[in-house]
């Protein structure tokens, strides 16, 4: 199994640009993975001995890592959590969890899956190709079509297995991974209920943050700067990542601040989370749009969760305006956007529970 690379390697390089110019030049990767600047580097965790999580273990569920190949044939590694209590006789609904852009299993999505293992669900948090413990090379490279295809193959791994019922699947996707997860859902009906929380769109992202649309000279000037770039990789050129900064300054934005606070610190840092991604890969979010369709994924319903005082709110408020319903947009009292990744007292396990309870109904 080709686990790949878990930091940059030999001819690769971190570039340090300020927000405004990184949105215009990474859009959506820069604002998911907390407004990249500097060089990745190693990271650290509150974790010690076999579990490597950056969450404590459950004594209620049974956890082993599984593989599974995807149909572009990366294989792909997960974390699977079953509730101890289950009746393996019987078959039980099942959910999907994608983690934030830059992140890995063992963090966010890691988390919501135990949780809702704990609740009755049979889950499955798996590495993005290209990043984590999955394949795909080279690594710390994003492209949609992979990060969408990733959700459809662990449909199919869960679908295989005795204990689950294949027509009672749902999805969740974290930050980025809830824009991916509306895209798969439109184009997989196997996925009966998609939920997602503080929800990043990455493509939407480039075009336009709150609103106010890169304008045409941006754009061309972005793609340009890239094809260079490209031209100098292919002639082997060290490659450019975006990074979250290592450290902090006075000038640091309150964005890079709070996504800091997650991935340089204990909270939740992991060794393979390093934020890292090619910036000649951005390019592609430029044909990523999963709004513009959202209202494909009904009749099958729909739970978009941010936090009131999210910077990212405004992209659940775009998506709810266009899906169909059944469709429900949930508003977390005095959350932002980071608190929903693992801040247990502000995530709203029970509002998760009740929906997936009554849309994977027997």
């Amino acid at each position: 199994m080709d686990n790949g690379p878990v930091g940059p390697t030999d001819r690769q390089e971190t570039i340090g640009i300020g927000r405004r110019d990184l949105l215009k030049l990474t859009g959506a990767g820069a604002a998911a993975a907390g407004v990249m600047s500097l060089a990745a580097g190693p990271a650290f965790a509150q974790y010690a001995g076999t579990w490597d999580k950056t969450f404590a273990q459950s004594d209620r569920v049974q956890h082993k890592k599984v593989s599974y190949v995807n149909r572009l044939g990366i294989n792909l590694v997960a974390d699977m959590y079953v509730p101890k209590s289950i009746d393996a006789s019987q078959r039980h609904p099942a959910l999907i969890v994608g983690h934030p852009y830059g992140g890995v299993k063992e963090q966010t999505s890691g988390l919501y899956a135990q949780t809702m293992a704990e609740r009755g669900f049979i889950t499955i948090a798996h590495d993005a190709s290209y990043n984590g413990e999955s394949g795909g090379q080279p690594h710390f490279i994003s492209s949609p079509e992979a990060v969408v295809e990733d959700f459809s193959a662990g449909v199919d791994f869960l679908g295989l297995d005795p204990r689950v019922d294949r027509n009672r699947i749902g999805i969740i996707g974290v930050c980025a991974s809830g824009a991916f997860a509306l895209a798969a859902a439109q184009i997989d009906p196997r996925m009966k209920a998609v939920a997602t929380v503080s929800m990043y769109d990455m493509g939407g992202a480039k075009w336009a943050w709150k609103g106010e649309e890169m304008k045409a000279e941006a754009r061309i000037d972005m793609l340009a700067k890239i094809g260079e770039q490209r031209w100098a990789e292919a002639a082997g050129a060290q490659k450019q990542y975006g990074a979250l900064p290592e450290i902090l300054t006075p000038e640091t934005d309150a964005i890079t601040r709070e996504f800091f606070d997650y991935y340089r610190t204990p909270r939740g840092a992991h060794p393979r989370a390093t934020t890292a991604m090619t910036v000649s890969g951005d390019p592609s979010y430029l044909h990523f749009r999963p709004f513009d369709h959202v209202d494909m994924i009904s009749p099958r319903p729909v739970l978009l969760i941010a936090g009131e005082n999210a910077h990212s709110r405004f992209f659940s408020e775009q998506a709810i305006e266009k899906a169909a319903e059944p469709k429900e947009l949930f508003i977390v009292p005095g959350a932002g956007h980071v608190d929903l990744y693992d801040k247990a007292d502000l995530i709203p396990w029970d509002k998760l529970k009740s929906f997936f309870d009554q849309h994977l109904s027997a």
